[in-house]
């Protein structure tokens, strides 16, 4: 008799574990849930799709039902799952019709994601209020900005999204005014010799910048007006929250250890949550921070992707254990190219680390090359006492995104600084330096 293994959503760490399973093992009955009428839309997307930078949707979904049936799976589109008995192991749904159903699972796999947060404030409820997550509300924002009318947008929160969909709405001819109760943007993942590069980088724009300002309330007759913050009131033809995400972990609640930062079902290297047949993988669960050596919540789509294919492999009965991820993140905002992975210096001291950074500024190429070459910044953030590489981060208008994988595996591989200082980097002048940013960041070390 073939195992059951149940998915429970479709989107990248579902549809990561489903082509795992489906392309590796035969003799297993794969079912997969979701409430969502479509499957793998790249949500990094959204803001290119809405400054007009791609022509449309259609290359931000690399799966479907289709596909997935075709190898074999069963899916469920447009079917929630009510609850999950996970003693019995029945999984609990409603179709679209509003017909109920049970399904036993021999394993099951949770990749129910995140739900955005959503700020209890005054004049929610007003219409052009807008959150940006699922090709849905992509598509709404984009129809509703074909009314003329919308001249001025506020987007709340200036962490990754809200700086991409700061851009978007600029370069589609809106004003924009990004809004944070935070001092500057980006600050979850780098210190502030780079947030405020992007800080100039946005302002040169013509982003109106409106930093340590918490929004109270909105106004308007029907349609949003105005958004009134602590200090200042601005107007606003359309207004975006973008202040975070929250695990969607209420199937479980109760039911599965969760983590105590967040709420997120607490998971080991296998993925395997607190009940031996059942794991979590994507926004709804927990990795392990080679940075801090320890649990930690980080939700990118590269990290869903890993946790769904570990996941599917153990749960096939072949076992996999996850080497650990570092955040590695990046962001391109008119040219201005950031990376990071790792911890920042602030963030290091923060959790308690006798932490230092070496910084370096230098030119990309040789200095003779006269012809498309750009500065870039870095910093090495590292433990003084062990001398192990914490973190890493890179500013440029070329495009040094490779160099970042290089700090990912040296965080990973717990390389120190000093074993840097002398690392075998190649130097050709197209490329690069003799004496390149890296080695002299290494080299400068305390």
């Amino acid at each position: 008799m073939p195992k059951k293994i149940i998915v429970i959503g479709a989107n990248h760490a579902g549809t990561a574990a489903l082509n795992t399973i489906l392309d590796n093992y035969k003799d297993v009955d794969v079912t997969a849930f979701d409430a969502n009428s479509n499957i793998s839309f790249l949500g990094c997307g959204m803001a290119l799709w809405i400054g007009g930078q791609i022509s449309g949707p259609d290359g931000l979904f690399y799966s479907s039902k289709e596909i997935l049936e075709g190898k074999g799976a069963k899916i469920y589109m447009e079917t929630s799952v009510n609850s999950v008995d996970f003693d019995s192991k029945v999984v609990y749904t409603k179709d679209a019709a509003g017909k109920d159903c049970e399904y036993p699972y021999d394993k099951l796999i949770l990749a129910t994601g995140s739900t955005p947060v959503g700020p209890q404030l005054p004049g929610m409820s007003l219409e052009n209020v807008q959150f940006v997550k699922l090709y849905q509300n992509a598509a709404e924002v984009i129809e509703k900005l074909g009314d003329t009318s919308i001249k001025k947008v506020a987007v709340v929160g200036a962490g990754y999204i809200g700086v991409e969909l700061a851009e978007a709405f600029q370069r589609n001819g809106r004003e924009v005014t990004l809004i944070d109760c935070a001092d500057t943007c980006l600050s979850a993942y780098y210190d502030d010799m780079f947030c405020k590069r992007m800080e100039k980088q946005l302002s040169d724009h013509g982003i109106h910048l409106a930093f340590e300002e918490k929004v109270e309330r909105l106004e308007g007759n029907e349609k949003v007006e105005k958004v009134v913050t602590d200090k200042h009131t601005y107007d606003a033809d359309m207004v975006i929250f973008c202040v975070g995400f929250r695990p969607n972990t209420k199937l479980g609640n109760g039911q599965l250890k969760q983590f105590h930062n967040n709420g997120a079902y607490l998971t080991d290297l296998m993925q395997q949550t607190s009940r031996p047949d059942v794991y979590a993988v994507g926004d709804c669960a927990t990795v392990y921070n080679n940075a801090i050596e320890d649990t930690d919540y980080i939700a990118l789509a590269t990290n869903a992707v890993r946790s769904g294919i570990i996941a599917a492999h153990n749960a096939c009965g072949t076992e996999l254990k996850s080497p650990g991820v570092q955040g590695s993140n990046g962001i391109s905002i008119w040219g201005l190219n950031m990376v990071s992975t790792g911890l920042s210096l602030e963030r290091a001291k923060k959790l308690g680390f006798d932490a230092a950074a070496t910084d370096y500024e230098d030119w990309q190429k040789a200095g003779f090359m006269e012809k498309d070459n750009y500065k870039v910044v870095i910093r090495i953030v590292y433990d003084k006492k062990t001398r192990r590489i914490l973190g890493a981060q890179l500013c440029s208008d070329y495009d040094i995104s490779m160099a970042i994988h290089l700090f990912s595996m040296a965080i990973q591989e717990k390389v120190t600084i000093d074993k840097l200082k002398l690392f075998d980097l190649f130097f050709l002048p197209h490329f690069n330096q003799p004496y390149n940013y890296i080695t002299m960041a290494a080299l400068n070390a305390e």
